[in-house]
């Protein structure tokens, strides 16, 4: 072995995962920077670092360092201390912070950090609370330093091992050496593998009560994120003991532990023994009985002779002709305390709440519109005049530190209102419906619109497709597209891929277009080209505001993944102007398109929220995010260490689209998706588009999906519920 020591100049590249990087050193002696190559948990431009390893020779990249072990220790320079100061190690100090500490403290500087940081007040034009904020921030980072050394044999990344100490602070070390499973249900980005990991090099046993117990929570956790809200029991033991790697028998006494602590329950549904998660069990039974509740509501039917007159002068006033479909959802909606309004684009679904909210009007009725995203009640305020809200905003959602998410309006302190209509109903997952319906005061009437032909929820539960299943629940399916609508071979194309026939694709002059290419990096440079240019070109389309990517995967070289960064590169490239950030494989540019992929309630922004980066503060180590929310935006700021919550959004997933809707959208369809090539896929990917839809890809693929009429099996027991509770025997 020999020995390198030199000062990190620049960190050429980094794997957070595995934390392997390329360095460029200064090394006294050496004329030129050296390249060292090796693992290093944390790195910090202007340290110095004591290396042992051998020379390489690189076939591509030349002569390396390769090291073997390295040791840390403090710049010896002023320039060196600067560097290193001013490089991001500590949160709120950057090159002039670090530069005014540097020459006032000189080569003490550290030792007064770390021993005496009251002092940093004394520094020129840094201010007390300053100075107070840096001693914290410097303090804080040396724990974390100590906690990324400690996680580092473990996999675990530093971001990760940062968000760990920022959750348990001090006593991080000591919750993960006495259950490391708690990391699994308390901390996000942890999942089940790195905590079974962790416990395993802690030497904690297979069979262990509190891992048989995580790993049974962690299968209903993977089963839930596939969109089940319960599963058949026997199957289910079967998946979580291979996932542990222990005999089935052996998980019986785990599961009498969860369900005396009523974290899991069991129900016998014809025959068979299902398993719910607590939240999900509560969430059905409770959304099952609040719909039971508002349907058998005594009201009085609203059958009056001039209704007819009444929907005359609505015509009228709106200038539009109601198909009898229509009349008969105006009609339902009136009468039932519960109604659900389905259909496919250009069917009149829009007409419909327009309608019922001048009829609610004339009523002196209160209406409140809502829906599941900010983008489909931005959508809804603009079709229909009035202001909707998202359900979360609706609820009046707040973040209470030690509780979580706390919603204003409840069972005890209802909304008020009279009527309530939530548009794009087929997004709504079990656990927000639940909370929904205990919010609809007795006597409200509520009208469910949406697409059942749509993919399902992104979250657990199958809500709009369960409850018309019942057949409990008052259902009107608009089936007739109306004559502007039927121009449109967006709207045209969606009802004949959803019937099962192949699109009209490349009519003279309309908006669905097909450009054909079969090998997958040429429609991934035409996918590129159609955003960067001939699309905005021809049209006038805003490159990342206007367009947007939808792909049926992640991985592959047209899968979501490859798309953003190429993209990335393409429509927002580096610049000196633009700052930016790298987290993982990613890097945040601003101006970068983003998406917020986890519910954060404390930050009021939620899973598929979609905004652009509007600012990056090395300095202070944070991102600001704007997002659009109804007719406002709203600015959210994250700490580095939560950037694992974004990621770029050039281009997203089919089910990310869902309740939106984009001017153009640009979507990929090749064999290479085969496992995902399904109709009501293809579908919903048309229908999120107002103006134009561009597939690039080969007939096949289409041919392919509009085939496949396969629709995805979800374990739910909403619909047995709803029957079992309405109807008659």
């Amino acid at each position: 072995m020999e020995q390198l020591v030199g000062s990190v100049e620049r960190i050429t590249f980094r794997n957070e995962e595995n934390f392997y990087s390329v360095i460029r050193l200064r090394c006294q002696g050496q004329r030129d920077l050296v390249t060292a190559v090796g693992t290093f948990p944390q790195l910090t431009v202007g340290e110095t670092l004591q290396m042992q390893g051998e020379w390489i020779l690189h076939p591509e990249y030349g002569r390396q360092f390769k090291v073997d072990s390295y040791l840390a220790v403090a710049p010896a320079t002023l320039a060196g201390l600067e560097k290193y100061l001013g490089s991001g190690l500590v949160k709120g100090v950057g090159p002039v912070t670090a530069k005014r500490v540097v020459e006032y403290f000189g080569l003490e500087t550290l030792q007064v950090l770390e021993q005496n940081p009251e002092r940093l007040a004394e520094v020129p034009k840094l201010g007390a609370a300053k100075a107070a904020a840096i001693a914290e921030a410097f303090a804080e980072q040396g724990e974390i330093r100590d906690m990324m050394i400690f996680l580092q044999g473990y996999g675990v990344s530093p971001s990760l091992a940062a968000r760990i100490y920022r959750h348990y602070g001090s006593g991080a070390r000591q919750v993960i050496e006495e259950n490391p499973y708690r990391l699994a249900d308390e901390v996000f980005g942890i999942g089940f593998k790195t905590a079974d990991k962790l416990a395993q090099s802690l030497g904690i046993a297979p069979n262990s009560q509190e891992r048989l117990i995580a790993g049974i929570k962690y299968t209903l956790g993977q089963l839930a994120d596939a969109g089940h809200t319960s599963y058949p029991l026997d199957r289910f033991l079967q998946e979580a003991a291979a996932i542990l790697e222990v005999d089935v028998e052996r998980l019986s006494p785990a599961c009498a532990v969860l369900r005396q602590q009523k974290e899991i329950f069991l129900v016998d549904v014809d025959g068979q023994r299902v398993i719910y998660l607590a939240p999900f069990f509560y969430a059905e039974q409770g959304v099952a009985t609040r719909l039971a509740q508002l349907v058998r509501q005594p009201r009085q039917l609203e059958l009056d002779l001039g209704l007819e007159q009444e929907l005359a002068v609505l015509e009228e006033e709106q200038h539009l002709r109601l198909a009898p479909e229509q009349r008969q959802a105006l009609l339902t909606a009136l009468q039932n305390g519960v109604t659900v309004i389905t259909g496919g684009p250009g069917t009149g679904k829009t007409t419909i709440v327009r309608s019922l909210l001048q009829l609610m009007g004339d009523r002196q009725r209160r209406v409140l519109l809502a829906a599941p995203t900010g983008r489909a009640a931005k959508r809804m305020s603009e079709t229909t005049g009035v202001e909707a809200k998202t359900i979360h905003r609706l609820l009046e959602y707040n973040f209470v530190e030690g509780q979580g998410m706390i919603f204003g309006r409840n069972e005890d302190n209802p909304l008020e209102a009279d009527v309530v209509i939530l548009d794009e109903a087929s997004m709504i997952d079990i656990l927000l419906m639940y909370h929904f319906l205990k919010a609809i005061p007795v006597g409200c009437q509520l009208v469910l619109v949406g697409d059942i032909d749509q993919l399902p929820s992104v979250g657990p539960g199958n809500v709009l497709r369960d409850i018309i299943s019942s057949q409990a629940i008052p259902t009107v399916r608009l089936k007739t597209i109306f004559r502007q609508a039927g121009q449109s071979m967006i709207v045209v194309n969606a009802h004949r891929v959803n019937g099962g026939e192949f699109p009209y694709l490349n009519v003279r002059g309309k908006d669905f277009f097909f450009l054909e290419e079969s090998e997958p990096l040429r429609i991934l440079d035409t996918v590129v080209e159609l955003c960067r240019q001939r699309l905005p070109t021809a049209y006038g389309y805003h490159p990342i505001e206007d367009i947007q990517v939808l792909s049926p995967m992640r991985r592959t070289p047209i899968g979501v993944d490859n798309l953003n960064g190429v993209l990335q590169r393409s429509l927002n490239p580096p610049s000196p102007q633009k700052t930016e950030i790298r987290q993982g494989f990613q890097r945040f540019r601003l101006g970068d398109k983003v998406m917020q992929i986890r519910n954060n309630y404390k930050k009021q922004v939620f899973n598929g929220d979609i905004g652009r980066i509007q600012a990056i503060d090395l300095e202070e180590q944070e991102l600001a995010v704007v997002y659009p929310e109804g007719r406002y935006e709203r600015l959210v700021v994250y700490d580095f260490t939560e950037l694992d919550e974004l990621t770029l959004a050039y281009a997203i997933s089919v089910h990310k689209s869902q309740g939106s809707e984009y001017p153009v959208i640009v979507l990929p369809v090749s064999t290479q998706h085969y496992i995902m090539l399904q109709r009501n896929l293809l579908y919903t990917a048309i229908t999120r588009a107002r103006r134009q839809v561009v597939l690039v890809g080969t007939k096949k693929a289409i041919a392919l999906a509009v085939k496949n009429n396969q629709v995805e099996e979800r374990h739910t027991l909403l619909e047995w519920r709803l029957r079992a509770g309405l109807l008659p025997d």
